[in-house]
């Protein structure tokens, strides 16, 4: 084995905010990782030659040595060891791959009336989580809020992520990304893809902004970059992280087209083709004609009603009314259909894979 080139302290807490201001206050240590973002359990810090993981309600004592090495044998696993005083040794990668659990398909309805908890997660935002069966780890859905807009306490940061979404309900956010050129402000209808590790970081908010998050897995770990500078120097629109451009869509003059689905008009976000078909992003508004029960193929299909009202009609289901700030999921094979719309309608529609059929029932 080749030497480690990294090393850190895992510690357990069981106050992980407490913990935090008094390893960054008291004795001065700076925040490397946390995650997860909408309810904060890990968290990394660095300091006085010392790296520290605390992790919230670990059951060990003592706590673990954990050793990161580049070494290739370690890429896919891990190694555990025990020294002579108890300590545990934990090998493993620096920099393991993000992988992606299988989806554990589900029918998924949540509404907003429902009353799930808004957690305050990292940098002070709100979070309500939109999906809690995380669909067996593959997505997170996270409908997020800042209530007092002005400067947001962020550092330069990226997430280790396969896909990442930031679509923006109401209100504006201003964030500066990597190699991106200057601040970029995210208003009502816009979004953002954030390819895989691309540095960023939101600068300020208006009163009341509300964003809807999609990542995928959904267990990812978001790291500080304390030597980046933003923005960076260079203009490069059409670099690529892991295949993805980073996507700025603006809703204002996009073209609406005929939806997959009968009776629906959408916009494209052109995320499909800026991603290599990793996932499709459209928005939905009510067109001519009746809905129909349909069905398809795609590994997940998430929806969020931003405007307007719906009944989400599904085989085995009862009539399910949605109204803004409800969330679903609906499974591939199951027939379901999007009934009853109202003049005023708008939802968006995230599916992974872009590249999926529709089929009629």
């Amino acid at each position: 084995m080749t030497s480690p080139i990294l090393a850190e302290a895992r510690l357990s807490t069981t106050d992980l905010r407490a913990d935090l201001a008094f390893f960054g206050q008291v004795l001065g240590m700076r925040l490397d990782q946390i995650h997860p973002a909408d309810n904060p359990a890990v968290a990394v810090l660095s300091g006085h030659g010392l790296r520290v993981r605390l992790m919230a309600g670990l059951p060990e004592t003592p706590g673990t040595l954990c050793l990161r090495t580049d070494d290739p044998a370690f890429a896919g696993g891990k190694q555990h060891l025990v020294a002579p005083g108890g300590t545990r040794i934990e090998v493993a990668a620096l920099n393991p791959p993000v992988v992606v659990p299988p989806t554990a398909h589900a029918f998924v309805v949540r509404r907003l009336a429902d009353g799930a908890p808004w957690v305050i997660g990292r940098a002070g935002m709100h979070y309500r989580d939109l999906v809690p069966s995380r669909l067996g780890g593959a997505m997170i859905a996270s409908h997020i809020r800042i209530p007092d807009g002005g400067p947001v306490p962020d550092m330069v940061h990226f997430h280790k992520v396969g896909f990442q979404l930031i679509f923006c309900l109401r209100g504006w956010v201003d964030v500066v990304y990597e190699d991106q050129g200057g601040p970029l402000r995210l208003s009502p209808g816009d979004c953002f893809i954030q390819p895989p590790e691309i540095r960023h970081r939101v600068l300020q908010a208006s009163d009341g902004i509300e964003v809807i998050e999609i990542g995928v897995p959904a267990d990812h770990v978001t790291e500080i970059d304390h030597a980046m500078t933003l923005p960076t120097p260079h203009l490069r629109p059409d670099r690529r992280w892991q295949g993805q451009r980073f996507v700025h869509n603006r809703a204002e003059g996009a073209p609406w087209m005929p939806h997959r689905l009968s009776g629906y008009i959408a916009r494209d976000t052109t995320i499909a083709a800026n991603t290599d078909n990793t996932a499709t992003v459209r928005v939905v508004r009510k067109g001519q004609g009746l809905p129909g029960m349909t069905a398809h193929d795609a590994d997940i299909m998430f929806g969020f009603v931003m405007s307007g009202a719906v009944r989400l009609l599904g085989e085995g289901q009862p009539d399910m009314p949605l109204t803004p700030g409800d969330a679903f999921v609906i499974p591939p094979g199951m027939a379901t259909c999007l009934a009853a719309p109202s003049d005023d309608l708008e939802l968006l529609e995230v599916a992974l894979p872009g590249d999926f059929t529709t089929t009629p029932c």
